[in-house]
């Protein structure tokens, strides 16, 4: 074989790499801007503080993967530079993370719904054979933990309350399903990944998770909704229209005043 021929695998898998990265790192991100928007809104002040270290929690993981990316990519650019000076069709993150926060109980199904994704993504990349990204989930891991008895509790009050919050935490979760079907569909940078030791297998991970969001439906009295396909693919760079106006409010700064330093 050709020097040629055997790099040609090992760059396609740094590439798959630093892509598989970039989408743990936007989806974390792009989830703590959304989440930071509650601030001074939540439905209580306890509710507002907790909303505000789920944001600080992904932002941490965020800025982790970043750099991880950075250095991956060797480009030069840091991990501000990939946070605030990619464009919509640049970012990796899954397009649910994106959906606007709606209600309260909107919010909470989103999070919900993304936190049992990480449970079962971190969970086996803890195990990974890149130490730099087993490190990273070990640490993620534990928030995410604390993040899911957050939305899973929430999800039960709203579910298993009132009249009221029972059909609004069912209109989230019915306009929310539908992003579903890309948290385990399984690509070739996927697959290359899981071959290769360094994620997860998605198809294994997925009966987990579904197993943990029926048993979670039924203590909240809801109905888990059909299965529905979107032409979405965020880990593609194709994403809905919410992306674009997140983007435009949360780079605004560092795109208007480059090189600004606090």
């Amino acid at each position: 074989m050709s020097a040629a021929a055997a790099a040609a695998p090992a760059e396609a898998l740094e590439a798959a790499r630093l892509q598989f990265v970039l989408c743990l790192a936007d989806t974390s991100l792009v989830l703590a801007q959304r989440l930071g928007a509650w601030v001074g809104h939540a439905p209580a002040l306890e509710e507002d503080l907790a909303l505000a270290n789920l944001a600080l929690d992904l932002l941490g993981q965020a800025r982790l993967l970043l750099s991880y990316a950075a250095e991956l990519e060797g480009a030069g650019r840091d991990e501000d530079a990939l946070a605030f000076l990619r464009d919509a069709p640049e970012f990796r993150n899954l397009t649910l993370a994106e959906q606007p926060n709606g209600d309260f109980a909107h919010t909470i199904v989103r999070q919900w719904l993304i936190d049992g994704w990480q449970l079962e993504v971190y969970g086996a990349l803890e195990h990974s054979s890149d130490a730099r990204l087993a490190a990273i989930a070990a640490k993620a891991l534990k928030e995410t933990r604390y993040h899911y008895r957050f939305s899973s509790g929430w999800l039960e009050r709203l579910g298993d309350g009132t009249v009221e919050s029972h059909a609004r935490a069912q209109a989230a979760l019915e306009a929310l399903w539908r992003f579903t079907a890309e948290l385990f569909s399984a690509d070739e940078m996927d697959m290359a990944l899981a071959a290769a030791g360094v994620g997860g297998n998605l198809e294994a991970l997925a009966p987990a998770w579904s197993a943990r969001v029926d048993a979670d439906l039924a203590r909240a009295t809801l109905r888990r909704p059909s299965p529905a396909m979107h032409p979405w693919h965020g880990k593609r760079g194709v994403h809905s229209e919410h992306l674009g106006h997140l983007l435009a409010e949360m780079q605004h700064l560092p795109r208007a005043l480059p090189g600004l330093k606090w």
